[in-house]
This record gives C-alpha cells, sequence and structure tokens, in this order.
C-alpha cells in the first residue's frame, strides 16, 4: 500500500494526523504534498496550523472533511 493510500486510511478513520506522526506512521517526510496529491484526487483534506510542545511551534493538522 502506498503512503498516499495509508494517510487517506487513517484520515478516513476519522483521525487527525501531524507531520511527525506522518513520519513515524507511514515515513513520510511530506505530509503537505501527500494532502496536495489527495486534493487533486478529490479528497476534501483540511488543515490548519496548531501550536504544540515545549517550544511551542506551530505544525499542520490534516483531517479529512465530511461532505
Amino acid at each position: 500500500m502506498s503512503q498516499q493510500n495509508k494517510i487517506l486510511s487513517h484520515l478516513r478513520a476519522g483521525r487527525v494526523l501531524t507531520p511527525l506522526e506522518a513520519l513515524r506512521r507511514f515515513g513520510c517526510l511530506r505530509l503537505s504534498a501527500r494532502a496536495f496529491d489527495l486534493r487533486g484526487a478529490g479528497h476534501d483534506v483540511r488543515c490548519r496550523l496548531v501550536t504544540v510542545g515545549p517550544a511551542r511551534k506551530r505544525v499542520g493538522l490534516y483531517w479529512l472533511a465530511h461532505r
């Protein structure tokens, strides 16, 4: 199964995903690129910036919007 399909399955299950989680779970270094590909395939992948960790870094939080 491709990274894109694994990420889509994860999002379809109603879960969210950050770039670090995508790297750990799927070996995906560029979650934003995979989200772009999924959008191009017609999936409504959404993203918003969230602050995480003690260093207060801002990262993208991705999910699949339900139509």
